[in-house]
């Protein structure tokens, strides 16, 4: 029996076919469901509502929300679909057309990625990707220490990176326990490790 090669779906029809329900991405031309915990979405949230009052307190330039998908592409040029669990972007990047739905093909200020199961699609491939696309700040929140030691040491405590592009290369920091997470984007941001690994179990309305 001659199997007939499943045809690979550009970004644009991966925005066509794109399902009223639930996040996906564009993965080796397939769209791809992503599944989250609630402890996940709890992270995600908190993270968003934080920003989202930073913004608001300093009337800085920014949009924060949780249903932005970007383009990036792997190092061989395949398109894909990116949508992280929290983007900024610049409010004038954002308005720039109004009627258009949520996809952007333009490097984002700052994404972020509550890592899960599948925790080295965060630290390697979209890492690299993102960096290809020249946002210029990406966090990887690892709240359960999920990663490889490699990564966290030993023994394994929650973490976050925080990279940012100097000269189209990332730079990290590592944060853990009650270190205050540095971000340039949101320099007077006041949130430690500790408080985002809470935020996974409780999170208030």
């Amino acid at each position: 029996m001659v199997r007939t090669p499943v045809k690979k779906l550009t970004f644009e029809e991966f925005l066509e076919q794109y399902p009223d329900s639930g996040i996906s991405e564009l993965i080796n031309g397939e769209i791809i469901p992503m599944e989250a915990t609630r402890a996940h979405k709890n992270v995600a949230r908190f993270l968003m509502l934080a920003f989202n009052d930073e913004i608001r307190r300093l009337g800085l330039e920014y949009i924060a929300d949780k249903d932005i998908i970007i383009r990036t592409f792997t190092d061989t040029g395949e398109e894909r679909g990116r949508n992280p669990d929290v983007s900024v972007v610049s409010a004038s990047q954002w308005n720039s057309n109004v009627l258009a739905y949520g996809a952007l093909i333009e490097p984002i200020q700052l994404a972020v990625e509550v890592t899960s199961t599948n925790w080295d699609d965060d630290y390697v491939d979209k890492l690299d990707e993102y960096q290809r696309l020249g946002i210029i700040e990406y966090w990887i929140v690892d709240y359960l220490a999920i990663a490889s030691r490699a990564y966290l040491g030993n023994p394994k405590l929650p973490m976050v990176f925080v990279y940012q592009l100097v000269e189209g290369q990332y730079q990290v920091q590592k944060f853990t326990g009650n270190d205050r997470i540095i971000s340039t984007t949101f320099s007077e941001l006041a949130l430690t490790v500790k408080q985002v690994v809470a935020a996974s179990q409780i999170q208030k309305l």
